[in-house]
C-alpha cells in the first residue's frame, strides 16, 4: 500500500500544498551558516579556553581526568537529539516547527555556558588545598551543567539541521550543506582569535575577570548569530506544508510512532553503521596527530598546533569544491566514497612521512586530509539529509546526529587508548602512532564499502510504506 492509495493522508488545506515556496538563496544559504559559526565560537570557548585554564597547572590544576569527564557529557547526552527531533516535528514552538527549538536552545546555551565557568571558580578554589569532599560535590555540579549545556546543544542544533530539510531541495542541497558547514570552521578561527584577543595580557590575577568577561560577550553573540541566521527563514522558505501528508496533525506523531517510521527500512541501519565507522575513523587521529608531530618530527608546541591551520585550509577547499563542483558532478554518495578513499590515502601518507621525518610531507598530507574530510563531509550530510521523511526529518536528523556524535566520543576515547597499546606493541614512536592511522585507512575503506550498499530509492519507498501503515493504525 501507498500513500496515493490513502486520501485520508492528504493535507488539510490542499491549497498549502500548491503554494510552493520560493527557492533559497546564495544569501540566504550563507545567513544559515551563522548558526553553524556560533556552534564553531562555543567549541573554542568549551573545549579550548575552558578546558586549558582547567587543567594547566600554572592556573587551576584540575586533574585533568576530572576536566574531560565534565566536559564529555555533553556528548554523552547525545541520545537525546532524537527526542529534540520528534518534538520538532510533532510539537511546534511559537508556530514554528524549528526556530523556536533553535531560539530556545542557544539562549538557554549561553546561560549553562556561563554557569559552568561559576563553578569551574568554585571547584578550582576548593582543591588550592587537596581535594575535599567540597570538591566532589562541584565537580558533579559541574558534569550537570556540561550535561546541561549537551542538552541545549541538541535541543538547537538537531531541529536546525532538520530546518535544512525542509528549506532545501536535492538539486540545491550540496551547496547549502557546502556552505553552513563551512561556517562552522570559520567559527573556529574566528573564535580563536577573539579569545586570544579578549585574553591578552592574562595573568593569574585578571584571570577570573577576563574569563567571566569573555563567556558573558561571545555566547550571547552567538545566541543573537543564531536568531540572525534563522528569523523569517522557516515561514518564507520551508516545504513542510507541501512535503508532509500530516499538515495540521503532525502534533500526534508521538515518539514510538516516529521511531517505528525509523526503524521500518534496513537503509537506516545501514547508513547509520556508514556513519558510525567513518566518523570514527575520521576523528580516531583528533587526540594524538599533534603528539605525533611533536615525539617524531621534534616540533614544538606551536608548530604542531599550527598543523590545524592546514587541516582547516583543506576542509574549506573540499567543501566548497565538493558543493558547487564535484557533487552536481558525480552525486552526493559518489563524493562520500571518493572522500573515504582519499582519506585512506591520507593516512598513509601521514605515516610514510613519519618514516622519512619529513616535516613538508606530513603538512602536505594533513592538507589533503583536510580536503579529503571536506568530500566526506558535504557527500554524506547531503546524503544525510535526504535520508529522511518530511514527517518525521527531525527525528531522522536526530538518530544521525547521534550516530556521529557517539562514534567521536568513543574515537576520542579509544586514539588514547590505540597508542598506549602501540606503545607496548612497538619501540619505535612512529610504529606506534602507525597502528592508529592504519586502523583509520582501514575503517575509511570499510566506510566506503557500506555506502556503495546505501540506496536512497529503497529507504524512500520503505518510509513511505511504514509512515501510511503507522499512521492509517494510530492516527485514524
Amino acid at each position: 500500500m501507498t500513500t496515493n492509495d490513502l486520501p485520508d493522508f492528504q493535507p488539510a488545506h490542499p491549497s498549502r500544498v500548491q503554494q510552493i515556496p520560493p527557492k533559497i538563496n546564495l544569501l540566504t544559504m550563507f545567513r544559515l551558516g551563522l548558526f553553524q559559526m556560533g556552534l564553531g565560537i562555543m567549541s573554542i570557548l568549551t573545549l579550548g579556553v575552558l578546558n586549558r585554564v582547567m587543567i594547566d597547572k600554572n592556573l587551576l590544576a584540575i586533574p585533568a581526568t576530572i576536566a574531560a569527564g565534565a566536559l564529555a557529557m555533553y556528548q554523552l547526552v547525545s541520545p537525546a537529539r532524537i527526542w529534540f527531533g520528534q518534538m520538532s516535528d510533532a510539537k511546534p514552538l511559537w508556530g514554528y516547527h524549528r526556530s523556536g527549538y533553535v531560539w530556545t536552545g542557544l539562549t538557554l546555551l549561553a546561560v549553562c555556558a556561563f554557569l559552568a565557568v561559576q563553578v569551574v571558580w568554585q571547584l578550582g578554589a576548593s582543591i588550592a588545598n587537596g581535594w575535599t569532599a567540597q570538591s566532589t560535590g562541584w565537580a558533579v555540579l559541574l558534569a550537570a551543567i556540561f550535561a546541561l549545556y549537551g542538552l541545549c546543544i541538541s535541543a538547537s542544533s538537531t531541529p536546525f539541521t532538520a530546518l535544512l530539510v525542509d528549506v532545501s531541495d536535492e538539486d540545491n542541497r550540496s551547496k547549502l550543506v557546502g556552505i553552513v558547514w563551512s561556517m562552522l570552521i570559520v567559527g573556529v578561527v574566528i573564535g580563536a582569535a577573539t579569545s586570544q584577543k579578549l585574553l591578552e595580557g592574562l595573568t593569574p590575577e585578571t584571570l577570573q575577570a577576563s574569563i567571566n568577561r569573555l563567556f558573558l560577550i561571545l555566547p550571547w553573540v552567538v545566541v543573537c548569530l543564531g536568531i540572525i541566521a534563522t528569523l523569517g527563514v522557516e515561514k518564507k522558505y520551508s516545504r513542510y506544508g507541501s512535503r508532509s501528508t500530516l499538515v495540521d496533525r503532525e502534533d500526534r506523531i508521538t515518539l514510538g510512532t516516529a521511531l517505528k517510521v525509523l526503524t521500518a527500512s534496513r537503509q537506516t541501519g545501514l547508513f547509520f553503521t556508514f556513519l558510525l565507522v567513518m566518523t570514527m575513523s575520521l576523528f580516531l587521529q583528533q587526540p594524538v596527530l599533534e603528539p605525533y608531530a611533536g615525539e617524531v618530527f621534534r616540533m614544538t608546541l606551536a608548530e604542531s598546533t599550527g598543523l590545524n591551520k592546514f587541516w582547516g585550509y583543506g576542509i574549506l577547499l573540499g567543501m566548497a569544491v565538493s558543493g558547487f563542483l564535484i557533487v552536481p558532478r558525480l552525486g552526493k554518495q559518489k563524493t562520500a566514497q571518493i572522500g573515504c578513499l582519499t582519506c585512506a590515502g591520507c593516512f598513509g601518507l601521514v605515516l610514510l612521512s613519519g618514516f622519512t621525518a619529513n616535516p613538508t610531507l606530513l603538512k602536505s598530507a594533513v592538507l589533503l586530509f583536510g580536503l579529503a574530510s571536506g568530500l566526506i563531509t558535504n557527500g554524506a550530510v547531503s546524503l544525510m539529509l535526504d535520508l529522511t521523511a518530511a514527517e518525521t526529518a527531525g527525528t531522522f536528523v536526530g538518530a544521525w546526529g547521534l550516530a556521529q556524535a557517539m562514534a567521536q566520543a568513543f574515537a576520542t576515547l579509544a586514539g588514547g587508548v590505540l597508542l598506549d597499546l602501540g606503545r607496548q606493541l612497538f619501540q619505535t614512536p612512529t610504529l606506534a602512532y602507525g597502528l592508529i592511522f592504519a586502523l583509520e585507512a582501514l575503517g575509511m575503506i570499510l566506510a566506503a564499502g557500506l555506502l556503495s550498499r546505501v540506496s536512497v530509492t529503497e529507504f524512500r519507498t520503505n518510509a513511505k510504506e511504514a509512515i501510511a501503515t503507522v499512521f492509517e493504525s494510530e492516527l485514524d
